[in-house]
C-alpha cells in the first residue's frame, strides 16, 4: 500500500506542530481523504475510520468550547484512543489544555494551519490523490506541448531525448527523461513526473547530461503534467501498413487507464519535433470537436454523391 511520511505533510503544507514533543517521523498517512470529527466528539464512534488525518474547523471547535471539563476529558481520550494519524487544526484555531494533555498521552501529533477548513481540505485531498496514487515506472520522455502531455515512447537510441532537447528549444517544457513515474490518480486522469534525481535532466548520446532547466530557464521545466496521449517511435519498415488517414485511434494502456497511441516510423529527414506539435494540435482539436480525417472523409462521400447525382441527371 502506498503511504506518505506525515512530516512531508508538514512540510508541504507548512503546518506548526503544537506537539513537539512527540515524534512524527515515523508517522504515516496511507488515505488521501480527510474527517472532520463531528459525530466522534459528540460521543458516536461507530464506524469511524481512524485511519484518516482529522481536521477540526470552527463547528467542531465551538462544540469541543461548550462542553463541560469532564466531558472533554471523557470524549478527548476515547478519541486519541485511536490510532490516528494526527490532528489539524484549521484556521489558527488554538486546541484547549485538556486536548493537548490526551494528545501526548496517547502520541497523537496535533498541528495548525491558518488556511480555512474548506480550502485546506480541498488541496489536501487533491494532492494526497496524486501522492498516493498507483504508480509505475515507464521508460520514455514525458513533454508538456502546447498544454497536451506527450509521453514518447521507444526503444533506447531512437531519439525520444533529441526529440525532446528540439521541443524544449521550440519553447515546449520538459516533465522528465528516460524514466516517467505515471500515478493513476483517477480513471481518466494519468499524472506524469520525474525521479527526483533525474528531475531537469536530459542524456543524449555523444554529448552526455544536460541540466534542461540551467541551460533553458525555469520556463522549460515542470514537475508534473497529465498525460493526454502516447507517440511511440519506431523504426521505419517498408513491408509495414502504417495508418495514413487516422480515421481509428489505436490505444495503448498504463494502470488500466487506455491513452490514445500513435506510432511514428523513424527515417532520415524526419522532423520529430514539428510531427509531435502537429500531433498535440490535432489532438487538442479532436477534444474540442473537429476530427480532421473525418471531416476528409465526409468531403470525399459528399463529392461522391454529387458526382452519382450529376450521372443520374445525365
Amino acid at each position: 500500500m502506498a503511504s506518505i511520511t506525515l512530516s512531508k505533510v508538514v512540510e508541504k503544507f507548512k503546518l506548526t506542530n503544537l506537539t513537539p514533543d512527540i515524534e512524527i517521523k515515523g508517522i504515516r498517512i496511507t488515505l488521501p481523504d480527510l474527517n472532520r470529527p463531528a459525530l466522534q466528539l459528540a460521543g458516536y464512534f461507530e464506524h469511524f475510520d481512524c485511519s484518516r488525518m482529522e481536521v477540526i474547523g470552527f463547528v467542531e471547535y465551538t462544540y469541543m468550547e461548550s462542553l463541560d471539563e469532564a466531558r472533554r476529558r471523557e470524549v478527548y481520550e476515547k478519541f486519541m484512543a485511536y490510532e490516528i494519524p494526527c490532528v489539524v487544526f484549521c484556521r489558527e484555531l488554538q486546541p484547549d489544555e485538556i486536548f493537548l494533555e490526551m494528545a501526548n498521552k496517547y502520541k497523537r501529533p496535533v498541528l495548525s494551519t491558518n488556511q480555512n477548513t474548506s480550502a485546506f481540505m480541498a488541496e489536501a485531498i487533491r494532492w494526497l490523490n496524486v501522492m498516493l496514487a498507483p504508480c509505475i515506472s515507464v521508460h520514455g520522455v514525458l513533454v508538456d506541448v502546447y498544454g497536451e502531455g506527450v509521453l514518447i515512447t521507444g526503444e533506447s537510441g531512437i531519439g525520444k531525448s533529441e526529440a525532446a532537447l528540439e521541443l524544449i528549444r521550440r519553447g515546449h517544457r520538459l516533465v522528465t527523461d528516460d524514466v516517467v513515474e505515471l500515478r493513476k490518480v483517477s480513471d481518466e486522469t494519468l499524472v506524469g513526473s520525474a525521479p527526483d534525481i533525474t528531475k531537469h535532466f536530459i542524456e543524449l548520446r555523444g554529448i552526455g547530461i544536460i541540466d534542461v532547466k540551467a541551460l533553458f530557464g525555469a520556463s522549460s521545466v515542470k514537475d508534473t503534467q497529465s498525460v493526454d496521449f502516447v507517440i511511440r517511435l519506431e523504426d521505419w519498415d517498408k513491408d509495414k501498413e502504417y495508418d495514413r488517414l487516422g480515421l481509428e485511434e489505436e490505444y495503448t494502456e498504463y494502470l488500466g487507464n487506455k491513452l490514445v497511441c500513435y506510432t511514428l516510423p523513424i527515417r532520415p529527414g524526419r522532423n520529430l519535433a514539428v510531427i509531435c506539435e502537429s500531433a498535440a494540435v490535432n489532438h487538442r482539436q479532436k477534444k474540442m470537436g473537429y476530427n480532421a480525417a473525418q471531416e476528409l472523409y465526409t468531403r470525399v462521400q459528399n463529392s461522391l454523391a454529387k458526382k452519382r447525382e450529376e450521372e443520374e441527371e445525365e
